[in-house]
This record gives structure tokens, sequence and C-alpha cells, in this order.
């Protein structure tokens, strides 16, 4: 098992933020991006957060975009379409996204819109 599917969004989401605000984007846009993916609300959001749910638990949770399959591309040298285990799949829309917002992309492009 990977070790990322036992850490916890919050563990990571400061690293997120900082990530996209060095490149002016902003919280709100983080959040909606994770939403987007997650199918979670604000609340919903925050409380994961809160609750230091693992990346295993939260995408367990998640009701995935079913545009998630748009998101293609490599993130960490590792193509995201081409990832075998699901949940590590998701986990990699979810660095795509915010890899998209940081490099300044469109936010409708972003959300496959």
């Amino acid at each position: 098992m990977h070790r990322i599917f036992s850490t916890s969004l919050a563990s990571v989401y400061p690293l997120y933020l900082a990530k996209v605000e060095r490149k002016g984007r902003s919280q709100a846009e983080l959040d909606e991006v994770i939403g987007w993916l997650t199918g979670f609300s604000e609340a919903e959001l925050r409380a994961h957060l809160d609750a230091e749910t693992t990346f295993e638990e939260l995408f367990a949770a998640a009701r995935l975009n079913p545009a998630a399959g748009l998101i293609t591309g490599v993130v960490c040298g590792v193509r995201v379409e081409d990832v075998e285990d699901p949940l590590m799949q998701k986990i990699r829309y979810l660095d795509k996204l915010v890899d998209e917002l940081a490099r300044g992309k469109a936010m409708d492009k972003v959300l496959r819109g």
C-alpha cells in the first residue's frame, strides 16, 4: 500500500495552498477545484480537513466528478490516465488539477468546462 493512501488531506492541503498562492491563486479557487473533483461542498471539505480524513477515506466518501476522466497529462513523471490503481489515479487527478491551477490555467479549463 502506498503511504499517501493513509496520509491525511489536512497534512497535504497547506502544501497545495502554498503552491497555488505563490502563483497568485486563492484558497477559494483551490477549494473549488477539490469540490469539483470530489463532489464535496465547502462545509464537507472543511469537515474532512478538521477530521484529518485520509486520502483513502476521502475518495471512498467522494462523489467523483463524471468528467474526471478528461484529466490527462503528467504529474511527478507519471501519466495520470495510465495510473493502474484507482485510488492512486484519483490522488493524481487532484495533483494535476492543483498543478494546472498553480500554472495559471483558466478555471473553466481546469474544471474541464
